[in-house]
């Protein structure tokens, strides 16, 4: 699978009913490359899909929260995306054709980034 597969696939909770959009993939860069690795580089891990409630399209960058410039750029696309949440990748029951599909228990977390 592509991540180009999963970005703008709606996601269904596990009743069917639309719940939003996958606007973005959270990625998590491991300290120590795994020893099977034969490179210096670890390999990235899914950590969840940013789901929007409204909208499809990338924060781009503005997710972070330390980044507030331009102010105007930044108020609007955080407005835009109010409602998003970060839905951890054990979260995902299971991608079909076509959709996302989480499990019944699924959890929101906060999409913000710190440092």
């Amino acid at each position: 699978m592509l991540l180009t597969d999963l970005l703008d696939l709606p996601v269904h909770d596990h009743n069917g009913d639309r719940v939003g959009w996958v606007c973005d993939i959270r990625f998590r860069i491991p300290a120590r490359p795994a020893a099977s690795d034969s490179g210096g580089v670890a390999s990235p891990e899914v950590v969840g899909i940013l789901l929007s409630p409204r909208r499809r399209g990338s924060y781009l960058g503005f997710e972070r929260t330390d980044v507030h410039a331009p102010v105007l750029l930044a108020w609007w696309i955080r407005w835009r995306h109010r409602g998003t949440c970060l839905v951890p990748w054990s979260d995902v029951d299971h991608v079909e054709d076509g959709a996302v599909v989480l499990d019944a228990q699924y959890r929101r977390e906060s999409p913000l980034l710190s440092r």
